[in-house]
């Protein structure tokens, strides 16, 4: 038996829909006018469910959003709960972890995603690129996120895509191996 109350409350008048996305099959619900809203959140709503909040800081749609649209911050915030989802006996404690990691993740949301990309000047560990962003991300273990973006500043990482009509984000991160997670970060 099915026990989701949303086709009930659909077919009933009470919800109906405001939007689709496509890509992640995401139907967007809202209620026709405040009067049902208002009704609806003081007697229907606590009495047939439990309070849950379910913004997950980790969905996978809104990680996509995030990128594609610019919020560089929020991706960060995103990605930083993604590791703290992992096993720490798994965690490795090379950079090289998380760079392959961040590759895996970000091929599998379907994003352009270059690692150790040779420059002039050196490698830049990860560039990400949509159709109006560019993210060039330097990683280090147990130093800081101002010395990752030192790094990029100084090896000139940013100047391949100074003719680009994209805007860039130069963001560095940086993982502690004692708390095998994300304990710095910050965007340019």
């Amino acid at each position: 038996m099915d026990v989701n109350p949303l086709p009930l409350l659909y077919q009933s008048g009470y919800l109906t829909i405001k939007g689709y996305d496509s890509e992640f099959g995401e139907y967007r619900m809202g209620f026709p006018n405040r009067e049902v809203e208002q009704g609806f959140i003081k007697y229907l709503l606590p009495f047939y469910t439990p309070k849950v909040d379910n913004k997950s800081r980790f969905s996978v749609a809104q990680f996509v959003r995030d990128i594609r649209g610019g919020d560089a911050e929020g991706f960060m915030r995103r990605l930083e709960a993604f590791f703290a989802t992992g096993d720490y006996e798994v965690v490795g404690r090379a950079e090289k972890y998380f760079q392959n990691t961040l590759y895996v993740f970000f091929r599998l949301l379907g994003f352009y995603v270059d690692v150790e990309r040779h420059t002039a000047n050196g490698r830049i560990d990860v560039v990400m690129q949509t159709p109006e962003y560019v993210y060039v991300m330097e990683l280090k273990i147990d130093k800081s996120a101002r010395e990752a973006l030192q790094q990029i500043a100084d090896k000139g990482y940013a100047l391949p895509f100074a003719a680009d009509r994209r805007r860039l984000f130069k963001i560095g991160i940086n993982f502690s191996t004692e708390t095998k997670l994300i304990d710095d970060w910050q965007i340019e």
